[in-house]
């Protein structure tokens, strides 16, 4: 019943996103106007573009229509490429998720994994370089931590490009494409990465020495348990409950997300696609990458319920 319920507010949600979705891009800007202010297009080309998208019918046969081709998997045509959105969205999105997915992985081991000793040794010199240079990656805005890392490694030191997804004009295949994308994508990748790590690893220590103070610590340091197995079968395991509810979230915000520096590294995924779509006033695009952001944090947020339930089973009672 509880699945149920936590399904049909993810249901509910939603349908309220898909309706503000398709008014807010017509509260910020009219598309026949846009059209019309575009010299490359003649009069009667205008024309039939509005009668062909339906822009020249009501708002509320719009509306209508909309819904109808969401549902049907038709997020509609793009304006700048004329393109179907959908199929630029499952483009661009490999991209993106290679260099989330990378990013959230080492993150989530790395970020916990550092949290966790800080908090076995608080208070001393190892919690306190740990600690410090966290919080100051946390607070650090992902934008500047790219540049920062493009001026150390890219300038400083030349080892790393800074744009693209590979060489440009490049014709390679196989083992040597894969390395060139490899290459291409340490920056981006480790821009993501620091900046999640250190809010995984500044909320597992928090996490961690709430759990130390629990009785059932006292208890297994009492009965002879080494400090390893203390930290691995009971420290680690409760602590990481909190950790793995700000994971799930934030993978969810972070693939919508990632436009700083897809942008910032001329990576050709979701972020550079919304960046452009911006410029362009690419409505239906605009509408599509809106839709599937809000989707994709819904979903996540939704699983990470699902699981944290499976994860603490005090929860389910």
């Amino acid at each position: 019943m509880r699945t149920f319920k936590r399904l049909a507010a993810a249901a509910s949600t939603l349908v309220f996103v898909l309706i503000f979705n398709f008014f807010l891009f017509r509260a910020v800007g009219d598309p026949k106007q846009d059209l019309a202010r575009n010299p490359k297009l003649p009069k009667a080309a205008q024309e039939a573009i509005i009668e062909q998208r339906g822009l020249d019918q009501s708002q509320w046969i719009q509306f209508k229509r909309y819904v109808q081709d969401t549902l049907s998997g038709d997020l509609g045509h793009s304006f700048v490429t004329n393109r179907p959105v959908l199929q630029e969205l499952v483009d661009a999105l490999p991209d993106t998720l290679l260099i989330v997915g990378v990013a959230t992985v080492l993150a989530s081991i790395l970020g916990p994994w550092i949290g966790l000793h800080a908090a076995w040794k608080r208070g001393r010199a190892r919690d306190t370089l740990l600690t410090q240079t966290s919080v100051v990656l946390y607070s650090m805005p992902i934008f500047w931590l790219g540049m920062l890392l493009v001026a150390a490694f890219a300038q400083a030191w030349p080892l790393l490009p800074t744009g693209h997804a590979t060489e440009v004009g490049s014709t390679a295949t196989g083992l040597a494409h894969a390395a060139d994308v490899a290459k291409h994508a340490v920056l981006p990748v480790a821009t993501l990465t620091f900046g999640l790590l250190a809010q995984y690893s500044v909320n597992m220590r928090s996490s961690a020495i709430s759990t130390m103070q629990e009785d059932y610590i006292l208890t297994a340091r009492a009965i002879g348990l080494t400090p390893r197995e203390v930290r691995r079968r009971h420290i680690a395991r409760n602590a990481l409950l909190p950790v793995v509810t700000v994971i799930g979230l934030n993978l969810g915000f972070v693939l919508g997300g990632a436009i700083t520096v897809e942008a910032l590294f001329s990576w050709p995924g979701l972020g550079t696609l919304t960046l452009q779509a911006i410029q362009g006033k690419d409505y239906p695009l605009l509408q599509g990458l809106f839709l599937f952001s809000s989707a994709m944090v819904i979903f996540m947020n939704m699983l990470t319920d699902l699981l944290y339930r499976r994860l603490d089973p005090r929860i389910r009672d």
